[in-house]
């Protein structure tokens, strides 16, 4: 086995959350992953007590399990979301290059073709999502939506699965793309809020059909 460093080993695991292989509710075993990953036991011991650290694994008796989210953290969770969101949204409207707005609207373009498969969709969205924080130009505002995104990946369902839902979003980010395109930062930071709040609903939707 190779051996690789806390932090290899820590985004292996995250990558696989944010996946889906690894579910919430699902026991994380450090001799298994270690094989998984074709690594040693050590990163992979550290990278779990590091993501434990930030809640994204937790204590089922002697046991780490991934952690799942209520409804009550993912509407705190959304709601961080949605301002710096919101702001990043803003900030693209100020300060995107042409070609940065190109590359946006290239995503909504291509990912047309995903629809029918929420899973490519889902990560198709996150990639868009990713460019407009790129776009705002403020390094630390992506590197706190880097963190919320993190705790996102701790959602088991994803609201393109909804029906209908991904051409609705598609649609929702052509118009963030247009007020982006337009310099409209009111407009840019609102299009992307009520893209998000409207996620928000259909997700809850969904979990409860779920339950």
């Amino acid at each position: 086995m190779s051996d690789v460093s806390q932090r290899d080993a820590y985004a292996m695991i995250l990558d696989a959350i944010d996946a889906g292989v690894y579910r919430p509710g699902a026991r994380l075993v450090e001799s298994e992953l270690a094989e998984r990953f074709g690594v040693s036991r050590t990163p992979i011991r550290e990278a779990l007590q590091r993501l434990e650290t930030q809640s994204l694994l937790t204590r089922d008796g002697r046991s780490l399990i991934v952690a799942s989210l209520d409804h009550g953290q993912m509407a705190e969770l959304y709601t961080v979301r949605q301002e710096l969101e919101g702001l990043a949204a803003r900030l693209a409207a100020k300060h995107a290059a042409s070609e940065e707005v190109a590359v946006l609207r290239d995503m909504v373009e291509q990912d047309r073709a995903l629809l029918g498969d929420p899973q490519a969709l889902s990560r198709a969205n996150k990639r868009f999502h990713h460019q407009i924080h790129l776009a705002s130009h403020n390094r630390y505002l992506v590197q706190q939506l880097d963190l919320v995104y993190r705790s996102m990946a701790l959602m088991a369902r994803t609201s393109l699965a909804a029906e209908g839902r991904g051409e609705d979003a598609l649609a929702e980010h052509e118009a963030i793309v247009d007020a982006i395109a337009d310099q409209d930062g009111d407009r840019a930071a609102e299009a992307l809020k009520s893209h998000l709040s409207t996620a928000f609903k259909v997700r809850l939707k969904e979990e409860a059909q779920g339950a």
